[in-house]
């Protein structure tokens, strides 16, 4: 119940300074981010800075978006606060920032269940072997977990995210 109700304002909260800040900036001004709000169900991407809004993407992800990433191959993204880590210019799918998971809670979870939790999650460009469009492509889930958008929007999030930017996942 606290994590719906948490998640749904954090949405709300998104949502509401969208509309209460008429300044969305170019991505030429837009400068580095404090944090990156991911919500699965708006299939959002949102990037802040002192809780700003500064940009928003459409984003894919996995198979079955819905609830937390329990184990490798579930097709999930997981849900929480994670640390985007490291970046990777050569990634196969075009550039990629990777996501802390699994933290010491989805370790302790998945050793509780005796499964493995997955790993490599990454925010990453467009699938290279996709016959779409890239704005085609975004309109729906192919990942294995991860949280795709266009390579061009990649290269904004790329500049504008520095490695050990937070990250929060909500449903």
């Amino acid at each position: 119940m606290r994590v719906t109700l948490l998640s749904t304002l954090t949405s709300l909260a998104v949502t509401l300074a969208v509309f209460a800040s008429p300044q969305v900036f170019a991505s030429s001004s837009m400068g580095k981010v404090d944090l990156v709000v991911i919500t699965k169900s708006e299939s959002n991407m949102a990037l802040l800075r002192d809780g700003k809004i500064l940009k928003q993407y459409r984003i894919a992800m996995g198979d079955l978006p819905a609830g937390h990433k329990l184990k490798e191959g579930d097709q999930r993204t997981p849900q929480g606060r994670y640390i985007l880590d490291y970046k990777k210019s050569d990634s196969a799918y075009y550039k990629s920032i990777h996501i802390s998971y699994p933290n010491e809670e989805d370790k302790l979870r998945a050793k509780a269940l005796g499964i493995k939790p997955g790993g490599m999650i990454m925010i990453h460009g467009q699938n290279p072997r996709s016959p779409l469009p890239p704005e085609q492509a975004q309109q729906y889930n192919w990942t294995d977990g991860c949280i795709a958008i266009t390579n061009a929007e990649m290269d904004e999030v790329w500049k504008a995210v520095d490695e050990g930017t937070p990250i929060e996942i909500w449903p």
